[in-house]
């Protein structure tokens, strides 16, 4: 099955990927032959994770959660979904 996956990096940030094969991927990533970003923030945890029926599914929705702020990747692995809507509205200061 294909999953969007978020790995969180010894320095608190939040890496996001999708794969075919979670424990393998994750594995990687740990190993340091993941992606260039996780490589230079060993340890990386596994922190969320959700499993598609297609792999363009799983791509579409790392490519969304990508985009996303550290504040409301945090809210939705914590599962205060409730608040995705108020950290998606852009804050314009004067």
């Amino acid at each position: 099955m294909p999953y969007m996956y978020i790995l969180k990096c010894a320095d608190g940030t939040y890496y996001t990927g999708s794969t075919v094969d979670l424990e393998l991927r994750v594995s990687q990533h740990q190993s340091g032959g993941g992606a260039n970003y996780t490589k230079r923030r060993l340890p990386v945890s596994l922190v969320y994770w959700e499993e598609y029926p297609r792999v363009d599914e799983a791509f579409a929705r790392e490519k969304q959660v990508q985009a996303w702020s550290h504040a409301k990747k945090k809210a939705l692995i914590e599962g205060t979904n409730h608040n995705l809507p108020q950290l998606a509205r852009k804050v314009f200061r004067r």
